[in-house]
This record gives structure tokens, sequence and C-alpha cells, in this order.
């Protein structure tokens, strides 16, 4: 076995300890049946499912619905329009779809549910009825489709992604269903995800809060409503999809539109305990582990789907019961679960590929006023500016054409650090955002703001 299959596979007391949690997830959820994949390294380490019926488990083969988890495919779509150029993600909706009454939100804002849209439709649950009741976008949005001011903080809504399926629509001249199909699901090898049921899938159920027994829920086409909810899927293709997350795929996203969409962009709804809303990705911790997904739900179903990019894992739970079985903590637990048990193993460390290119004059300590910082050059051609001690502004930053690099993180996200250079062509300082770094605490011969007393450093005395 070579060295990243071994990293990979799972211990037994780990599987185990999976098994375990699905098993009490099954049985004090009450479902008729649950299904999970791991995922860790980009490989799938770990499947399992508990079922109601002796020897009748489904495996990661078997449909799901997979409720708002379609939100997460809908946004994909919306960033592959922004990186053609074809609209700005501070586009108002009206720009490129008129007349909708909703107009004046944004797309970033529709994307991480801040555009203050309502959060359901009017009329009948849409979820439990056909979609022929809402054929147009007036019926999903009624005569007030704003209860709060765009902008002004998050409420999710899923008539905004609905909005932002029209728009894929008008934008592609295509159907939606057809175009996630082109462009996402054949591209990632997706192909037991789609808008309708095939065989083999599971059958939605409700279970009674108060006796074992059971009824089956019925089986709606959401219509318009689709980009918010509609997609079948499998722990397998889920897998894979999370691992799209967590990579990019030149094919449909590169790392960094990924990378973005995992960013924070809406702050917590208030009253709720999850960490807010990023674009199309939802955003929860398990102690001090950030995590980024989707939980998904729909009469009959309930799902989770949650990736740790410092762990490189990712989990995702699908179950066929409209309540009860808490699919996306069970997800969070799995991932937990790997990761405390089997720590990631870092990679090999390399030194920088390009030695001639090395900016060693940068490197080391700077001093910004009395607080020492170091900079550090990173394999991967980046520089990181870090606080010496554990407080402080931890940056990394992009080298550009012009010397000049641009933060990619933290405070200094966008920023732009110059290193000033003397007539002879050494540095004098670092400038970063009118800070001012130097190689000594107020070195008076930088140009320190405010100036630096002449008498300079001295005691009491």
């Amino acid at each position: 076995m070579d060295e990243r299959a071994e990293d990979l596979e799972l211990l037994p007391a780990t599987r185990r300890a999976l098994r375990h949690r699905l098993a009490v997830a099954q049985s004090a959820g009450r479902a008729p049946s649950v299904v999970a994949a791991v995922l860790r390294g980009g490989e799938v380490v770990w499947e399992g499912s508990r079922t109601c019926v002796e020897g009748h488990g489904p495996d990661g083969d078997v449909q799901f619905r997979i409720g708002s988890i379609s939100k997460t495919f809908t946004a994909v779509l919306v960033m592959r329009l922004r990186d053609e150029g074809l609209l700005r993600l501070d586009d108002p909706l009206e720009d490129h779809l008129p007349g909708t009454g909703a107009g004046r939100v944004t797309v970033a804002q529709l994307l991480s549910h801040t555009g203050g849209l309502a959060a359901e439709t009017p009329g009948p649950w849409w979820e439990r009825t056909s979609g022929a009741l809402r054929p147009g976008l007036a019926d999903v949005l009624g005569d007030e489709p704003f209860k709060l001011t765009p902008g002004s903080r998050h409420h999710y809504s899923n008539p905004g992604y609905t909005l932002l399926g029209s728009l894929v629509e008008a934008l592609r001249g295509k159907p939606w269903e057809e175009v996630l199909r082109a462009e996402v699901l054949e591209p990632l090898g997706l192909d037991r995800t789609s808008g309708s049921p095939r065989a083999p899938h599971a059958g939605g159920w409700a279970v009674h809060p108060w006796a074992d027994v059971m009824m089956p829920e019925p089986l709606e086409d959401l219509g318009l409503m689709a980009p918010a909810g509609q997609l079948w899927s499998t722990t397998r293709d889920l897998a894979r999809f999370a691992d799209f997350l967590l990579r990019g795929d030149d094919r449909v996203l590169s790392a960094e539109s990924v990378r973005e969409m995992r960013r924070p962009a809406a702050p917590p709804e208030p009253g709720f305990a999850d960490l807010g809303y990023a674009l199309g990705l939802q955003l929860t911790a398990h102690g001090e582990r950030r995590l980024v997904g989707h939980s998904g739900s729909l009469p009959g179903f309930v799902a989770g789907l949650w990736l740790s990019e410092a762990d490189d894992l990712a989990a995702v739970v699908l179950a066929n019961c409209t309540s009860g079985l808490p699919a996306s903590a069970v997800a969070v637990d799995l991932v937990a679960i790997v990761a405390d048990a089997e720590p990631r193993f870092p990679q090999p460390w390399r030194p920088f590929a390009e030695a001639d290119r090395v900016p060693l004059e940068l490197c080391g300590p700077w001093y910004w006023g009395t607080t020492a910082h170091l900079v550090r050059l990173i394999a991967d051609g980046s520089l990181e500016l870090a606080p010496v001690a554990a407080m402080g502004r931890t940056a990394r930053f992009r080298a550009e054409p012009d010397g000049s690099w641009t933060g990619l993180s933290g405070y200094y996200a966008g920023e732009t650090l110059r290193a000033v250079r003397r007539e002879d062509g050494s540095v004098s300082h670092l400038d970063l955002a009118s800070f001012v770094f130097t190689r000594e605490p107020y070195d008076a011969q930088a140009p320190v703001p405010g100036g630096v007393d002449p008498q300079g450093w001295r005691g009491i005395g």
C-alpha cells in the first residue's frame, strides 16, 4: 500500500465510531433509513447505512431528495455566469431579469440571503404542493416580495433562489435543469443527480411524532421553485460535489471561485446558532472547527453536506423522514469523529521552487510601531505577515507583476503591500494600508507617521 492510500484508510476504531453515530441517529431519529459517506483527501473512505427493514439498507447509489442543497448547485451556475463576464455580483437583478418587482436586489444579496425577500411563497405550502400553482414569478413573489430592506440583514429566502434560477434561464436561454446538467452534473460525473427521481431511490415518509407509525409524503414537482430545492442525489454524487467545493474544477469553477463561495458573506440570522451564510453555502462550527456546507429538507427527506477545509474532510448524510433525524448535525459529527481520531497528515515541506526569485530582503522581522511582526515566504510564492505575539493580524499576500503584493486574507484582504526603496535600491520600509513597517521599532530613518522623537529611546531617569 502506498503512503497516500495508507494515510486515507480509516482505522477500525474510527470506522466503528462512524457506524455507531449513524446507528444512534437512525434509532433516535426514528428514520426509515439513513445513508452516509465520508470523504478524505478527495476519496470516499467510509460509507454506511441503517434501515428499519433488515437486509435492505440503502447504499451510496440510492437517490434521496436533497432539498436546499439544490441551492448550492444553483449558486455554482450563477458564479459561472459571473466568471464569464455575463454579470457582476453587485448588479441589480433588474439589469438581467426585468419586471419581477424585486429588481433592486443584487445578485450577491440573493446568493447570500440578504435581499430582504420573504422566506416563503404566498399561498399554500410550496414544498407539499404542485409547482403548477405557481406558474409565474408573480405567483412566487406575491404582491409584497420584500419583508426587510435589501442588504440590512440575513433572512433566508426560498423565493430568492427561484429568482436566481430564472436569472440563469434568462442568460442561458435554456431551462435551469438543462443548464445544470450540461455545465455542472456532466463535467463532474454526477450522473445520479437529477430533478426527478431515478431508480433506485428512497420513498419519503412522515413519522408520527408520538407513535411509531408512518405515512408516505406526496412527491411534487416544484416548478419554478426547483432551483431552491428540487434535486435528488446520492451520497457518492454529493461526496464528489463536496470535493469540487473544496478544490474547484476548471471545467466548472476555478479553485479561487469556489474559495470565494466559501467566504462569509452575511452574518448569522438573529436567534440562530450558526455562523451565517456565504455565497450559496451555510457556515457552522463544531467546537473550534469551522465548516461550510448546506442542509436540506423537503417533506419526506432530510439531508446534510458539510466539509472542513482545514481537515480536508467532508461528510454527507441523507435520510427519508420529514423530521426527527438531524442530518446536518450528524454529518458535522462524522467529520469531527474522523478529524479528532485521525488528524490530517501535513504535506511534506518543500523549499520554494524558484530560488532566484526569493525576495529575502522582505523576509524576517518588521515592526509596526512597537509591535513585532514576521514576514515569511511560503513555498507557493505568497508572503505571510504575522505578529510575533499571539494577538494581532495575520495575512497572506500574492505577488503582482509590478513588484507589489495584494492581500488575500484577514484584515488586509485586498490591500496593497509595497516595499519602499532608498536611492541605493535597499528597502527602507514596507507600506501597507497607510501603515509603515520598519526594521527597527520606530526607525528614525524611515517616514514613520507623526515622526520619531529626536532623543530616541531612553529610560525614566
